[in-house]
């Protein structure tokens, strides 16, 4: 029974051994992988209408009709290809898998959430709904930015195509590619819901942050030059410009929960071996009583040797 209970008793301050992490980690895990299992089950049921969607960019910009080689304005366009026997079984399942792993953005951010709240205090866990509500939109406003520019990526692809040449894009192919493209962007775009979390638990001042603007701003610029398929300035700065504006947004929340918590507790922000400041004011030392008569002090009222010496002893 003591040791139940000794098990049930969790530290306030939401510290646990090293196994008890293992543990909790592999229940966010499991959560999150079970959650995205349900809902790729069901995406699989609406696979037509799901893979029709993910097509529909590509085919309004560069898709070929009635056997055309190019389109109207001299571009070439491309046929939609699926080869192999398997291949449109495996498409269904990548149709469903990624339709899976953005729709349950709720639910693997909450057990994100759930892992690293136990490094905040008691007040500050009251955010967990604030956090999967800024992470969901982020997420998904990242996917949608990526199927927005996905015409534009084919089109400049597509230019390098020879001089009436008929271009085969694999189903299969294409799909890996508005996978990496939704993955990315949406990741991406969590940048700053993490830079804000890193803030709230102690971990990184806005101070430090707003330091390193400089690397942030080149570094995200070279990281949408990579992550970018087709690697041209437009599609770049299309990722690059929505998450600087989101950096220095989370670098604004933490200026300000940093200003929250000195004006709560000034030394919360000092290192272990910082010394704090101290309040070296003078005071005043209030009004000086008068010396008796007989040359003692207020306090001194008996007769020794201490009162004839005006209230000092023959020490002082």
């Amino acid at each position: 029974m003591l040791k139940s209970a000794r098990k049930q008793e969790k530290d306030v301050e939401g510290r646990m051994p090293l196994a008890e992490h293992l543990r909790e980690l592999r229940n966010r895990l499991l959560k999150s992988v079970l959650a995205i299992m349900v809902i790729t089950i069901i995406a699989a049921f609406y696979y037509k209408d799901l893979i029709d969607f993910m097509l529909k960019p590509i085919l309004d910009s560069v898709g070929c009709v009635d056997g055309a080689v190019k389109q109207k304005n001299g571009a070439p366009c491309a046929d939609m290809t699926v080869n192999g026997l398997i291949a449109p079984f495996s498409i269904a399942l990548k149709v469903s898998l990624v339709s899976g792993v953005v729709l349950s953005t709720p639910v693997w951010l909450y057990q994100l959430w759930g892992f690293l709240a136990p490094g905040l205090h008691s007040h500050e866990k009251k955010y967990a709904l604030s956090f999967v509500a800024v992470g969901v939109p982020l997420f998904l406003g990242g996917a949608v930015l990526a199927y927005k520019i996905l015409p534009q990526t084919a089109t400049i692809l597509l230019d390098f195509t020879p001089e009436n040449a008929r271009n085969l894009l694999p189903v299969d192919e294409y799909l890996d590619l508005v996978v990496r493209m939704v993955i990315v962007f949406g990741m991406a775009f969590e940048l700053p819901l993490l830079l804000v979390l890193l803030n709230f638990t102690g971990v990184l001042s806005a101070k430090r942050l707003g330091s390193w603007w400089r690397i942030m701003v080149l570094g995200i610029t070279l990281f949408s030059a990579f992550a970018t398929p087709t690697g041209d300035p437009l599609t770049m700065l299309s990722l690059a410009a929505p998450i600087v504006v989101l950096y220095f947004l989370a670098l604004g929340v933490c200026l300000l929960n940093d200003r929250r918590r000195r004006r709560n507790n000034p030394d919360a922000e000092l290192d272990d071996d910082e010394a704090s400041e101290l309040d070296l004011t003078p005071e005043g030392v209030g009004a000086i009583e008068p010396v008796s008569s007989s040359g003692s002090l207020p306090e001194q009222s008996d007769g020794s040797r201490a009162n004839r010496l005006n209230g000092y002893d023959d020490i002082t």
